[in-house]
């Protein structure tokens, strides 16, 4: 059977909640013949960017899939690409708020999805669930996230395939925001358990 590591984040941003977390916690053990490796990251540029990497190297996963938070999307986004930058709006869970740094010192200019991003969309979209490619992880944590792991993957030669999805809001957290976009906790998981049902075909 293969497997696949799929990490969450803690809250952040002074949000009391995670759907990313709350997500992960509600997919199946197993899901298409793939068995899942599930695994929490706390919302630091240092701590999840070592935490994803030594979870690769410890489980050797088929595939890779980190979960965040991205406040503002109506759907469920797989990002195509990650940047060697880290720059912050707001500071990390560990207080630290860089500017215009390197993810990973003298690293590629970015690195791309490793996964079948846009059969991913068409798979959620079939289950009825919003879904789009994102052309952009951003510049905080998520994005170091999956810049660092990509970057380990390849300079190691591993196989392992990799990428990141960002969920929106769920309805709680956005009762006290106007206009602003959520979707349902069971929506995100019926989502993200069709993506995954189709990485392996």
């Amino acid at each position: 059977m293969k497997t696949l590591l799929i990490t969450a984040f803690e809250p952040f941003g002074g949000e009391s909640e995670n759907p990313s977390a709350l997500a992960l916690e509600l997919l199946p053990e197993t899901i298409g013949g793939i068995r899942l490796e599930k695994r929490l990251l706390e919302v630091t540029f240092l701590g999840a960017k070592d935490a994803v990497c030594h979870y690769v190297d410890e489980i050797k996963p088929d595939y890779a899939i980190c979960l965040g938070q991205a406040g503002g999307r109506a759907a469920i986004t797989p990002e195509r690409v990650a940047i060697n930058v880290m720059d912050a709006r707001i500071a990390d869970n560990a207080g630290y708020k860089p500017e215009d740094e390197p993810v990973v010192t003298g690293g590629a200019n970015a690195h791309f999805a490793t996964l079948p991003i846009k059969r991913m969309v068409s798979a959620m979209e079939r289950a009825n669930v919003a879904a789009a490619v994102s052309n952009s992880a951003g510049t905080y944590v998520c994005n170091s996230t999956m810049y660092a792991l990509l970057d380990h993957i390849a300079a190691n030669s591993m196989a392992t395939k990799a990428g990141f999805i960002h969920v929106p809001y769920i309805p709680s957290q956005a009762a006290d925001k106007p206009n602003m976009p959520s979707m349902p906790l069971e929506d995100m998981v019926k989502g993200l358990t069709a993506a995954i049902e189709c990485i392996d075909e």
